[in-house]
């Protein structure tokens, strides 16, 4: 049976995953690292495989689609799978690099709650019933990680290298899947990684936006199914 390791999006810990964790626990071994620990996404790929099972599949939202990106680069031989979601293979453009100074700048004069609510979250979900229950969720694992994982998680989007090489050279099966609604990475980010991974699958979900694991959780759950049927 694969391991299954879930990898957070930023500012976010295992609670990104609750509904997943809930339907898989029980079918597919699982483990979650925390990935706020170093300032560059070459050493946090590095941490993450020092306590990762030999051989394992990975699914990553966000920052965490990054890291596993990542993960594939530096060990590509012990990576069975790949499920990339709502995440970006392209380094970071000028214009988000201009925005992190301050925003780290605020993190670490004690203004980080008001950082997250007013600038990064609201970007967050699409409209849904249960939006307001989900960005409290969201505010609870920002603060509750701090603003040194913030800063560190800043610096190392803003440095991360671009991975298109590494996704056309994955040729297990990979799981390319986002929110239709996503503002962060919007769909065609998602479709170019399709086209660049040999052997992929795209799953596009209405009435999500950048966190489809809470907004559409059922949804999210059986297309990791699928893909983990396929390994």
């Amino acid at each position: 049976m694969t391991p299954l390791l879930l990898l957070p999006g930023m500012m976010c810990d295992a609670r990104l995953f609750q509904p997943q964790v809930a339907a898989l626990s029980g079918h597919v071994p699982l483990m979650t690292a925390p990935i706020g620990q170093a300032d560059s996404v070459v050493a946090l790929a590095q941490s993450i495989l020092q306590i990762a099972p030999l051989r394992f599949a990975v699914a990553g939202l966000s920052m965490g689609g990054i890291l596993a990106m990542e993960l594939i680069r530096q060990a590509p031989e012990r990576i069975l799978g790949a499920a990339l979601m709502d995440t970006n293979p392209l380094s970071e453009t000028p214009e988000v690099q201009a925005r992190r100074e301050p925003q780290m700048a605020a993190a670490r004069a004690g203004r980080l709650e008001q950082v997250m609510r007013e600038e990064m979250k609201p970007n967050y979900l699409t409209e849904g019933p249960n939006r307001a229950q989900i960005l409290d969720l969201c505010m609870a694992m920002a603060l509750d990680l701090g603003p040194e994982v913030f800063v560190n998680q800043s610096k190392a989007l803003r440095d991360r290298p671009d991975q298109c090489d590494t996704l056309r050279q994955f040729a297990r099966p990979a799981l390319v899947l986002c929110g239709r609604d996503d503002a962060l990475c919007p769909p065609h980010r998602h479709e170019l990684m399709h086209e660049l991974l040999p052997q992929s699958h795209l799953e596009i979900l209405d009435g999500a936006g950048h966190l489809p694991t809470l907004e559409t959780p059922d949804q999210t759950t059986a297309a990791l199914r699928r893909w983990l049927e396929s390994l």
